[in-house]
């Protein structure tokens, strides 16, 4: 299982923020285990702080933005995508301004200042969530279309169409997180021509430079309005359309850098999830309004995963770590008392038993014939077994020693077993085995439905 993680040294920067123009101060700081990524507002009253999370986004116009009553911090996206990038899962950003700086567009800056500081691993377990099933996410808002599909790590593939003739369509791909600041970090945020110059008439951009975004031109203007903008964006030098339809104020650092930037964010974004993501998303014209959807998506997911973790699953297909035969070399058990056909996990501490049932049991003859049902105290027996499996593990000759119950507590029966169920018996040691004496946790489920449950206490004793 993989950590959570910190950074190591505190972490200052200062720039221009995109939108405000306002000259913005941060310092970033290490955050115990579990704390995530939080934002705190040194020049509000009572310095607020705001949780980067899906479920506190408040606007994904142009940028993602986080808020909390009156508080708000934008541009968070590119900062988010280098935290997640570098491993880092709890810091402190103690912010001066209302939105974090645009440096040169790209996430890069804000990588390797991250990188500098240096990395600690945490104690704490990620938050991962295993996509099990592909699923299509839509925004209608937006137009945004996502694949996600099954993977054991985080890929991203990101397709754009602008309708334009100077980006056409491209595609980027990211096959893990550790190609991020080769592949990913470099690419900068971009905008059309007309664009800029309705956000500039609007008094809007106002930290935006030519020279800190990719400036794309799909209709050629007139001199006299590329000279007015220069002197908008304060450009002193001449400022044309290149060959490849950008403005010559900056160069391309790649030829599909309009998808790797899109690709950076929606990092950034599904950042906000708070989990460590293992799948493969193939993502249609994705965006701000369509990646932060899909995050408060998947942080769901992750919620209702929480649920079910913990029960084992069982695949047929799987050959056993133990079939019938195995079973009989360990525990003394036979017909018509022989109560699990399988055992589907074993390690140190915890195993796991199928019990197939049909209705040619021995008890049903006798037990409710009419209605027929397991008795819970043979399902507590069928607990007992599986745990002797795990018993028997440490014992050389283990025909040679026999099991007996000391002691059984907080016993309950939720749902009633009938034939045709398999039940899945999970028994995980609650103290290390000493002196022949095992203390168990054990739990019974028939699909993701847990019918019984105990804690058993049980000696080995030499016959």
């Amino acid at each position: 299982m993989m950590k959570q993680g910190t950074i190591q040294q505190t972490i200052a920067l200062e720039g221009k923020g995109l939108h405000t123009g306002a000259t913005v101060r941060l310092q970033i700081h290490a955050a115990a285990a579990n704390h995530g990524v939080q934002f705190k507002c040194m020049h509000l009253e009572g310095q607020p702080t705001i949780k980067a999370d899906a479920m506190q986004v408040v606007r994904t116009e142009r940028c993602t933005t986080i808020g909390k009553k009156e508080a708000t911090v934008s541009t968070i996206e590119h900062l988010m995508a280098a935290l997640e990038a570098n491993g880092v899962h709890n810091v402190l950003v103690e912010i001066e301004g209302p939105e974090l700086p645009i440096f040169d567009g790209s996430a890069m800056p804000y990588y390797e200042a991250i990188e500098k500081a240096g990395i600690v691993e945490q104690e704490a377990d990620r938050n991962y969530l295993d996509i099990e099933e592909a699923f299509v996410f839509s925004d209608e808002e937006s137009g945004a279309s996502y694949t996600i599909l099954p993977a054991d790590k985080l890929e991203i593939t990101t397709l754009v169409d602008f309708d334009s003739s100077v980006i056409g369509k491209q595609f980027a791909n990211l096959g893990a997180l550790a190609d991020f600041k080769a592949e990913i970090a470099p690419a900068r945020t971009f905008v059309f021509l007309h664009e800029l110059e309705q956000l500039a008439s609007a008094g809007l951009a106002q930290g935006g430079r030519l020279d800190n975004a990719l400036v794309f031109v799909n209709k050629m203007p007139v001199a006299t309005s590329l000279s007015a903008l220069a002197q908008k964006f304060g450009i002193e030098e001449d400022v044309a359309v290149e060959e490849n339809g950008i403005l010559n104020t900056t160069e391309l650092r790649f030829d599909n850098e309009a998808a790797r930037h899109k690709l950076l964010d929606l990092i950034g974004d599904l950042a906000l999830a708070g989990i460590d993501l293992r799948a493969k998303i193939i993502a249609t014209k994705p965006g701000h309004t369509g990646n932060v959807k899909l995050a408060q998506k998947l942080k769901t997911l992750y919620k209702q995963s929480l649920k079910t973790r913990d029960i084992p699953k069982y695949d047929p297909n799987i050959p056993p770590v133990n079939d019938i035969h195995a079973i009989s070399k360990k525990i003394q058990h036979r017909y018509p008392f022989l109560l699990i056909d399988k055992i589907i996990k074993l390690t140190n501490e915890e195993v796991v038993g199928v019990k197939n049932v049909t209705m040619n049991e021995p008890f049903f003859t006798g037990h409710f014939p009419n209605n027929p049902v397991m008795p819970g105290v043979l399902q507590i027996e069928a607990m007992a077994q599986t745990g002797g499996i795990l018993m028997m593990e440490h014992i050389d000759d283990p025909h040679s020693y026999d099991t007996y119950f000391l002691r059984i507590n907080n016993a309950r029966f939720r749902k009633p077993v009938v034939p045709g169920d398999t039940i899945l018996f999970k028994m995980e040691l609650m103290s290390p085995i000493r002196r022949g004496l095992c203390e168990m946790s054990g739990k019974a489920y028939v699909g993701d439905t847990l019918v019984s449950e105990a804690e058993l206490l049980a000696q080995i004793i030499k016959r």
